[in-house]
């Protein structure tokens, strides 16, 4: 059975008792900086070039940074209501000592970091979602650190369930992290924004190739909020030559005909849902 939630998402509306969970004064914002974008490519902004997310600008002249912080903490402890009303409907129908229940998300969602909202980047704050197995073989209160991806749920499942895993199926099984989270995953979660544009985490770092070959590398251990973009630091060569060496060897180009939140990036110019982006063109606020 699958069951789907619409929030978090914008519009973060959800009735006033879930707002009053969080009063204005007690939210606190998401680390974040006033010009982290100084040290990341002019490439990183071409992934969200126009989109109707606001600005960390914005939020912040206009007064709306604690709001929409409240609004998408109220957002998610609405849904996790919701979740309990399944949980609660397995435990009253006898199934919960046979069913394995996973809760993830599809992406997560920038709240002012990096100097925007919404979702359409290659850091942590869009990429990380939750993931959460239970039910038998499962591990009681284990956490996993490793890097894992969305892909792997099919053939973790397959295995949890005793089913055969199709030759055809990306992804590898977490099995062996949901029994004992010390156990080594022998490969990093790989993210894709269009085409050629990759993020990889794996061991403590986040590398990121765009389409014009400018980079980003973060010490996840020592800057969490990617604060610190290291890739020009030579003490780092090696590691950033292992994660390249990771990157998709196959990049194609979107199907044609596709049109929204398409970026293309071709003999030097890139291309933003049909419109040529100028190379001096501002940043759009």
């Amino acid at each position: 059975m699958a069951v789907g939630f619409s929030l978090p998402h914008v519009p973060l509306l959800v009735t006033q008792k879930w707002f009053d969970l969080y009063p204005e004064e007690d939210v606190e914002l998401p680390g974040m900086l006033l010009d982290d974008r100084k040290d990341t490519p002019r490439f990183s902004w071409y992934l969200h070039w126009k989109l109707p997310e606001p600005r960390q600008r914005f939020l912040l002249e206009s007064g709306e940074q604690l709001k929409i912080v409240q609004a998408y903490l109220a957002s998610i402890s609405f849904v996790d209501s919701q979740v309990g009303r399944v949980l609660s409907a397995l435990e009253d129908n006898g199934l919960m000592d046979d069913t394995v229940v996973v809760l993830w998300s599809d992406h997560g969602y920038h709240l002012g970091e990096k100097e925007i909202t919404g979702k359409n980047t290659l850091w942590e704050p869009s990429t990380r979602v939750p993931l959460m197995f239970a039910g038998p073989g499962v591990s009681r209160m284990q956490v996993v650190n490793s890097p894992s991806e969305l892909l792997d749920m099919y053939p973790t499942l397959s295995e949890l369930c005793g089913l055969e895993i199709p030759d055809h199926v990306e992804g590898r099984s977490l099995l062996p992290q949901i029994k004992d989270s010390n156990t080594a995953r022998i490969a990093p979660a790989i993210t894709t924004h269009n085409h050629d544009n990759h993020g990889i985490r794996a061991d403590g770092w986040r590398f990121i190739q765009y389409a014009d070959g400018s980079e980003e590398l973060y010490d996840l251990t020592n800057d969490p909020n990617e604060f610190n973009n290291l890739i020009s630091d030579p003490s780092h060569t090696t590691a950033v030559a292992d994660l390249r060496a990771m990157l998709p060897k196959t990049n194609l180009k979107s199907v044609e005909g596709s049109q929204n939140r398409i970026l293309i990036y071709k003999d030097g110019v890139a291309n933003w849902e049909g419109e040529v982006i100028d190379a001096r063109a501002p940043i759009p606020n």
